[in-house]
């Protein structure tokens, strides 16, 4: 099967509220957000592959989007794989860094921000509405400690991050892509996993859920038998739900129509000797 390519979306468009002026009509090419988030910022640069997302047309409330417009110059990054990132720049600080891959709308995102001011979110979707609500959850919290990133978190970990530079990673609820033609699709892979080791610090902590049970399997099977990771449990299956994972408004309804939630709960070993953790590149 050929490698799928994300596709460009339409530009959303914001709902107005009653006597909202309509806005002009925009002309053909121009974006919807000037300053916001870009449709495909890697574009064609980087090779076709696989990949485990797709973006998804959904309409922008007004508050998302004046969020966009206003907060994405500030708060916003766009993963076009062309520079490596100081992420104490970035934040402001050098306070430890956690990568989330897909955060939804956010709410849970800016949970558990607000529980730990001390570590900083870098937060991955290619999801419009879902980020244009998070920046405002994050404006009206006060959330200082919370960057929005938009694109595809491959070409995030390989081309712009440095080794050992994340004290951790959330990935909650990924797509489970049920059909077995499509397994192939799903984030949680060994290859993957490598990739993500090599960004990671030794210590830190690798957490994923999924109210998909055979996807829950795969995660298990897959993170036990990687060398750069231990399992937290030492009975080696999946752990209860921490108390600073918070309930989604999508897990209660899974658990209201009897789905099982599993989270795993992985630390990443110290290095060994191989070149890849010398030169800190995948091996």
């Amino acid at each position: 099967m050929s490698d799928s390519v994300m596709s460009t979306p339409e530009a959303p468009h914001a709902e107005r509220t009653a006597g909202e002026p309509s806005p002009r009509a925009r002309a053909k090419g121009e974006p919807r957000f000037p300053d916001g988030p870009k449709a495909d910022p890697a574009g064609s640069h980087f090779e076709r592959r696989i990949r485990s997302f797709q973006p998804r047309r959904s309409r922008v409330t007004s508050g998302q989007a004046d969020a966009l417009q206003r907060l994405w110059p500030v708060w916003g990054l766009d993963i076009d794989g062309s520079r490596r990132l100081d992420l104490a720049e970035l934040f402001g600080n050098g306070r430890p860094v956690v990568l989330e891959i897909g955060f939804g709308m956010g709410e849970a995102t800016a949970e558990m921000a607000a529980a730990d001011p001390g570590t900083n979110i870098l937060a991955v979707d290619v999801h419009t509405p879902g980020q244009g609500h998070l920046l405002h959850l994050a404006e009206e919290r006060g959330l200082t400690n919370v960057r929005v990133a938009n694109g595809d978190a491959i070409i995030l970990l390989r081309e712009m991050l440095a080794p050992d530079s994340l004290s951790g990673l959330r990935v909650f609820f990924p797509d489970p892509w049920p059909k077995k033609r499509h397994h192939k699709r799903r984030l949680i892979q060994p290859e993957f996993l490598t990739l993500a080791a090599s960004r990671l610090a030794p210590g830190a902590l690798v957490h994923c859920a999924t109210d998909w049970e055979p996807y829950a399997e795969q995660m298990l099977e897959v993170l036990t038998a990687h060398p750069d990771f231990e399992n937290t449990r030492e009975d080696g299956g999946f752990a209860p739900r921490p108390e600073f994972r918070p309930l989604t408004r999508f897990e209660r309804q899974g658990l209201d129509k009897g789905h099982v939630v599993n989270d795993l709960l992985f630390r990443r070993v110290p290095h060994d000797d191989r070149a890849g953790h010398r030169d800190g590149d995948p091996a």
